[in-house]
């Protein structure tokens, strides 16, 4: 036998959510109005199917997905630049948006995007046949960065992330090196945007702009530097 899971996700209506998907590559190969909204997007392998709900609300919905990849770097700069050229700009908050690219303490390197229906689909390459946890990090900096990141992906503790953050910057017994300042800056102005803190957003942004990272830093860092220049496209 062969299986195929394919996901049904909501949304208040079809077309804000079929030009989101056009724009990052995918092919409507499905739509219907009546007797019921329904439509289908392909994009290779990827599959989505989607139905319209009117008493929907995007915003408060907590409908996801998973895709699996084995070139998630790929797919993420495809749907940056399907993004930019549809909004102008990349979307990093509000609806639609996309996350950064990361890799994850469980083995997998994703990122997260939202689409105009409210429905989060996380993609991801595993990186590790262990999906388990790791430690975190003794190292006070790396520790915070370990955390604040988990917690910044959840829809309801952006608020404790920052919070993380804005310990581990205050302290005074200890420095970080350039490279978890400029990421730990980036993160704290990732989530300012995420709760509406324009001052706080405007802040970190400041104080990472103004950090120098050498060839091999920036290669370190490449990951934040790449979401700072989408932050400042959204400021």
């Amino acid at each position: 036998m062969t299986e195929k899971t394919i996901p049904i996700l909501p949304c208040q209506t079809l077309q804000p959510v079929l030009d989101f998907y056009t724009a990052l590559g995918f092919e409507v190969t499905f739509e219907q109005r009546n007797p019921n909204p329904y439509a289908v997007v392909e994009r290779g392998d990827i599959q989505l199917q989607f139905f319209g709900m009117k008493r929907y609300e995007p915003a408060d919905s907590f409908s996801t997905c998973y895709v699996q990849t084995d070139d998630v770097d790929g797919l993420y700069e495809a749907f940056r630049g399907g993004l930019k050229a549809e909004y102008g700009r990349i979307p990093t908050r509000g609806l639609p948006r996309i996350g950064p690219l990361k890799d994850m303490s469980y083995g997998v390197r994703q990122f997260l995007m939202t689409d105009p229906g409210g429905n989060c689909i996380r993609i991801g390459q595993p990186t590790s046949d262990d999906p388990h946890h790791r430690p975190a990090p003794k190292d006070a900096f790396a520790r915070a960065l370990h955390h604040a990141s988990l917690l910044a992906d959840s829809k309801e503790a952006p608020a404790s992330a920052a919070k993380i953050v804005d310990r581990v910057l205050d302290l005074e017994d200890e420095q970080p090196t350039r490279v978890q300042l400029f990421q730990l800056l980036v993160l704290r102005a990732d989530i300012a945007g995420h709760l509406g803190d324009k001052k706080a957003a405007a802040s970190a942004l400041a104080r990472a702009e103004a950090i120098r990272l050498t060839p091999e830093e920036q290669h370190a860092a490449r990951d934040a530097l790449r979401r700072l220049e989408d932050l400042e496209q959204g400021t």
